[in-house]
C-alpha cells in the first residue's frame, strides 16, 4: 500500500468537499478534456475499449454538468444544455466513425466553456449578488 496515494486521494476528495459552486464546475471540465484527450489518442492507437471506456467517462461528465442545470435560471441554461447534448452526439459519432478530429473539436469547445466558467470562478464573490444560479449547488453563470 503507497501512503502517498492514499494522502493524494484524501487531498483530492477534500479539493471536492471544500471547493466552491463554480470551482466544482471547472474541476469537472478539467476531467472532461482529460477524458477527452485519452479518448481521441485511444481511437488513433485503435484500442476500441480504451477509447469506448474514455468516452463514457465523459459522457457521464456531461450527464452531471446537465444535472447541475437549472431550468428557471433563464435562457443561459437552455443553451447550456443544447451545447452538452450536441457534446454526446458527437461523442458517440466519432466512436462509431472512430474520428479523433471530432473528439478534438468537441473538447476545443468545451475548452472554451471552460475558460468561461475559470473566469466566473475566480471573480470576486462581490461579483456573484444578482448572478443567476445554475443548480442547487449553487453554481452561477
Amino acid at each position: 500500500m503507497n501512503p502517498y496515494r492514499n494522502a493524494s486521494q484524501a487531498y483530492a476528495q477534500d479539493s471536492v468537499l471544500t471547493a466552491a459552486p463554480e470551482k466544482l464546475v471547472v474541476m469537472l471540465y478539467d476531467g472532461l478534456a482529460r477524458f477527452l484527450a485519452r479518448g481521441a489518442a485511444a481511437v488513433r492507437a485503435e484500442d476500441a475499449a480504451a477509447a469506448g471506456q474514455a468516452l463514457n467517462r465523459a459522457g457521464a461528465i456531461l450527464d452531471e454538468l446537465l444535472a447541475t442545470l437549472d431550468p428557471a435560471a433563464g435562457e443561459i441554461t437552455g443553451n447550456l444544455a443544447e451545447i452538452y447534448m450536441f457534446c454526446k452526439r458527437e461523442l458517440l459519432a466519432a466512436q462509431l466513425r472512430r474520428d479523433p478530429e471530432r473528439i478534438e473539436r468537441v473538447a476545443k469547445l468545451l475548452a472554451e466553456l471552460r475558460e468561461s466558467w475559470a473566469a466566473i470562478a475566480a471573480a470576486p464573490p462581490e461579483a456573484a449578488i444578482g448572478r443567476p444560479t445554475l443548480g442547487a449547488a449553487g453554481a452561477r453563470a
